[in-house]
């Protein structure tokens, strides 16, 4: 970068955090898990190299989800042989799981499959997130799989569990998600283990990208017996996606982690980062910057 364009805008953009997009207001609620990188300052540089960087290249991201997964098929034994295990919370479970087939329900991206490359193509371009950009990259089926989850994903389907995948990924994108959760060796066992955004559940009016409806849908069928994801909103409904609000949601469940609920790792983008400038993506970068940084604690 050249001395003379560096501007006051561009030295506030290069203090940005990590990225994400959705417009969500006036009433907050949580943005669907594609990825959605957004800032795109001048002569290069990207508000998300840090964290897909880390993403590629660190092995403590590698760890970090390999020991989450065995961490999970140790305690798969025990949901099992426990009747009243359930992973869906008693607003969203609207009947009795006893009986029922047992599944456990998995988020798709940065939870099963690793979408960084698309995210480092974001970052070499100089561009943000679109869904034209976005629904290309899932039609190239090349999405590798999350450290440590197909050999999960492999011995639940052997213990008779099934698979089911939400996602927010919208549910054109069906068939080439499928395609590409099979050729990474993933248990496919039919076309309805996708629940992708835009699903209908009869009886249950979908809020924005909120999952609720679509873990409805599972628990009519199935006992749940784990839920993995790399946001809140992948196990329970973010109904104001505030710090406190989230915060909220998370002491209430907190004890739920690591038992029957499971959190991926992902700085790359999340409905954590609109929560810190009300959700408001319409203001400039530069602004939402200075939200982000106003929320950093400096007292520590």
């Amino acid at each position: 970068m050249r001395p003379a364009l560096l501007t006051a805008s561009i030295l506030a953009s290069l203090l940005s955090l990590s990225a994400c997009k959705r417009t969500e207001a006036p009433a907050p609620a949580a943005p669907a898990e594609a990825p959605k990188a957004t800032t795109t300052p001048a002569q290069g540089f990207h508000d998300n190299l840090n964290a897909v960087a880390w993403v590629q290249t660190s092995v403590e991201y590698k760890a970090l989800s390999e020991q989450s997964y065995r961490a999970a098929a140790d305690h798969l034994d025990a949901a099992l042989k426990e009747k009243h295990w359930d992973a869906l919370v008693p607003d969203e479970r609207g009947n009795a799981a006893t009986g029922l087939k047992p599944a456990v329900v998995m988020d798709v991206d940065e939870t099963v499959l690793d979408n960084s490359p698309y995210q480092a193509r974001l970052i070499r371009d100089g561009k943000e997130y679109d869904e034209v950009s976005w629904d290309q990259w899932v039609a190239e089926k090349k999405a590798r799989p999350v450290p440590g989850v197909v050999d999960f994903a492999k011995a639940a389907n052997a213990k008779g569990v099934t698979v089911l995948y939400i996602s927010n990924r919208a549910v054109h994108l069906k068939e080439a998600t499928l395609a590409n959760l099979r050729a990474v060796g993933l248990p496919v066992a039919d076309d309805s283990v996708f629940l992708g955004l835009g699903t209908v559940v009869e009886g249950c009016e979908q809020n924005g990208s909120e999952k609720n409806c679509r873990r409805r849908l599972a628990g009519q069928k199935y006992r749940v017996l784990m839920q993995f994801g790399d946001q809140i909103g992948d196990f329970v409904q973010v109904e104001v996606n505030t710090p406190e609000g989230r915060q909220k949601l998370y002491d209430e469940y907190e004890d739920w982690f690591g038992e029957r609920w499971w959190m991926l790792p992902n700085p790359t983008y999340g409905s954590w980062e609109p929560a810190l400038f009300n959700n408001d993506w319409a203001q400039p970068a530069v602004a939402r910057s200075q939200a982000k940084r106003a929320a950093l604690d400096v007292a520590r």
